[in-house]
């Protein structure tokens, strides 16, 4: 997230949008590429990365404090973007989470049955 922030920051003028738009794929992509005992984090993990790939996307005045003020303002204004990729990551990591879950207990149940 932090390389497709300073991208956006350069390519197009570090647009809020931009970066949201930019952050739904890749929410969706850790929770499919989180190992499969850890895919309950995909979604603690994703507002972490969305707030360090904020910081060259953000307007700051100059300065720590200029800095966590823009970034600050940035999370209170784009916390719809923040909030459908945390979704969108809970959602696949759900999914991934049962779909394992019947996959472990499927063969258990076959070889319960009497032949």
């Amino acid at each position: 997230m932090l390389a497709l922030g300073c991208l956006d920051a350069l390519l197009l003028d570090g647009s809020p949008t931009g970066y949201g738009v930019l952050f739904l794929p890749v929410c969706a992509l850790t929770a499919l590429w989180v190992r499969g005992g850890d895919v309950l984090a995909a979604p603690v993990v994703v507002p972490i990365g969305f707030t360090v790939g904020l910081l060259p996307v953000a307007d700051g005045a100059g300065g720590v404090l200029g800095t966590v003020t823009g970034l600050v303002t940035a999370l209170a204004t784009q916390a719809l973007w923040l909030y459908a990729g945390t979704l969108v990551a809970a959602a696949v990591a759900l999914v991934r989470r049962a779909a394992l879950a019947v996959a472990v207990t499927r063969p258990a149940v076959r070889s319960r049955r009497p032949e």
